[in-house]
């Protein structure tokens, strides 16, 4: 009988031996064991076409050197990364890169995480030799968000792969030939109507392809980065928060193979305004009195006392966390109960990106649908996310809103509520006559979780100061079900999951420290709303 090939190798790079799958290439191997092999046209999620150069290593038997983004790992290899010869090798790969690049690395918005910048600066000559006059080819606009400086292109092609193998939008492509050669648009339009085209500005290794957005807008390495989830829409991308001076900059998708890969939608990419926004609620008022924390909760509850049989109203909002939503409902519960309704925008259909069907930029705009329908909390309205308050509008009980932005809500909303309790980041339509008006958090001030679509549970942190003395809507929930109830309130994000974990017998087990950056899912099956 044949032996069976194993599944596994084993090869030794710079002096480490190193064990990974059958068919993985050297310079994944060398990931593995935390070494960066220069490179530019190779890009995780796209075909490999090793015409960089700048990855070449040494492996001992080989006539010459091997480009190590393609180069398979096989058993016994001896691999030497940083040789005399592949160093050699990368400084003149690097000088030639040089040859037509303009200097112009403090204008460029690539400046500080540029990988022609850190390469030359890690191994590169300290003076080229080249005298010759610089090709020069100015700025293009590509369309829709993307500038295109050609001066600055080292012709890795990520973007003109991106567009055919993941879009499947072959809008980009690679004119003249030699050194002349130029990425350029098929069509007069360019990149106007696509969905994913801010994808090859975050995987343009220099500052070829820039944002519109973002130009001249801030220094890469003044930006803190923190880890977060989209929020405009019902996928859960995995994302990074960019923020310098307590403002979001700008989102970059952050890598997670099971949600979005290494990819976001231009939708999500460009929604970030209204963390932004000004005119927020920054202090508890009562009637039309600011009050302190202590004193706008006292008199929630001393209000609710005085009322024996209220009845309970309470309209949340697809946006807030599985902890804000979970602790509504728990205050609604020792109210008595009442009815929780929630309303939900949604697009036509969906944009999804051909090359990866699992991902799109999905028609639920909003990143909870799914928290909200997990705890029977009802959908209303239409699909432009209005209409559905005719009942409540009028509600002679307790009335609760939890983020809805009431903006088509009627004249007289809340007018007959014995008790109006508004929870909000602005002042909206309706909520000036609200008994109170609490200030709450934004998804990028607060930690908490989102459960998509596919019921992945996934976790965000915040990346910004809340303004005044805003809350995260959790813990002001749960203060009040607390007084209430003579219980113990939740003082932590993970304290407020575990009561949203302990409501949730499908999600039993779950726990806010494992969830880490990549979330955890159920796969047990559910009926949401709109299914």
């Amino acid at each position: 009988m044949a032996e069976q090939p194993t599944t596994t190798v084993t090869v030794t790079i710079d002096g480490q031996e190193v064990t990974v799958p059958r068919g993985t290439t050297l310079l994944k191997a060398a990931e593995s064991l935390g070494t960066k092999v220069p490179h530019y046209c190779y890009q995780d999620g796209l075909s490999s076409p090793a015409m960089c150069r700048l990855c070449l290593v040494e492996v001992e038997g080989a006539p010459k050197l091997q480009p190590s983004c393609v180069t398979a790992a096989m058993d016994g290899q001896v691999v030497h990364t940083d040789s005399d010869k592949a160093r050699q090798m990368r400084e003149g790969v690097l000088e030639f890169y040089l040859v037509n690049h303009p200097l112009d690395c403090p204008i460029c918005d690539q400046s500080g995480e540029c990988k022609l910048q850190d390469y030359v600066h890690a191994e590169g000559r300290a003076h080229g030799r080249s005298r010759e006059p610089k090709r020069v080819f100015g700025r293009d606009d590509f369309g829709g968000d993307v500038l295109f400086y050609g001066d600055r292109c080292v012709m890795c092609t990520r973007c003109v792969r991106f567009m055919n193998e993941m879009e499947e939008e072959p809008r980009l492509t690679v004119v003249e030939r030699g050194n002349r050669s130029v990425i350029d648009t098929f069509f007069d339009d360019g990149l106007d109507g696509t969905h994913w085209s801010g994808n090859i500005v975050d995987i343009c290794p220099v500052g070829a392809l820039v944002s519109k957005d973002f130009l001249y807008k801030q220094r890469a390495w003044d930006l803190d980065h923190t880890p977060s989830v989209c929020p405009s829409c019902s996928q859960g991308c995995n994302i990074e928060l960019h923020t310098r001076d307590n403002l979001v900059q700008r989102l970059k998708p952050r890598a997670n193979l099971d949600v979005n890969a290494y990819w976001m939608c231009d939708h999500g990419r460009h929604g970030y305004e209204f963390l932004n926004r000004e005119g927020r609620l920054e202090q508890p008022r009562v009637g039309a009195q600011v009050q302190g924390w202590r004193d706008a909760l006292s008199s929630f509850v001393q209000r609710a006392g005085e009322l024996e049989s209220a009845d309970v109203m309470a309209v949340a909002s697809p946006d807030a966390s599985n902890e804000d939503l979970a602790a509504l409902k728990a205050l609604v519960d020792v109210l008595g109960g009442g009815e929780i309704i929630y309303r939900l925008r949604r697009a036509p259909d969906e944009a999804s990106l051909k090359g990866m069907p699992s991902l799109a930029r999905r028609r639920e705009l909003a990143p909870n649908h799914t928290g909200a329908d997990l705890l029977g909390m009802e959908r209303v309205g239409d699909d432009d996310g209005a209409g559905g308050l005719d009942g409540v509008a009028s509600h002679d009980g307790i009335l609760l809103v939890l983020g809805d932005a009431l903006a088509d809500a009627p004249g007289d909303f809340g007018a007959n509520a014995a008790l109006y309790a508004y929870l909000g980041t602005h002042p909206v339509r309706g909520s000036e006559r609200a008994h109170l008006a609490l200030p709450i958090t934004t998804v990028a001030e607060q930690e908490g979780s989102f459960t998509n679509r596919d019921r992945r549970v996934q976790r965000f942190w915040p990346g910004l100061q809340p303004p005044g003395a805003a809350r995260p809507a959790w813990l002001v929930l749960g203060a009040l079900t607390a007084e209430l109830s003579s219980g113990h309130p939740a003082t932590t994000a993970a304290e407020a999951f575990a009561a949203w974990v302990a409501t949730q017998d499908a999600f039993a087990g779950l726990d806010f420290a494992s969830l880490g950056t990549r979330g955890a899912i159920v796969n047990e099956p559910v009926t949401l709303a709109g299914d």
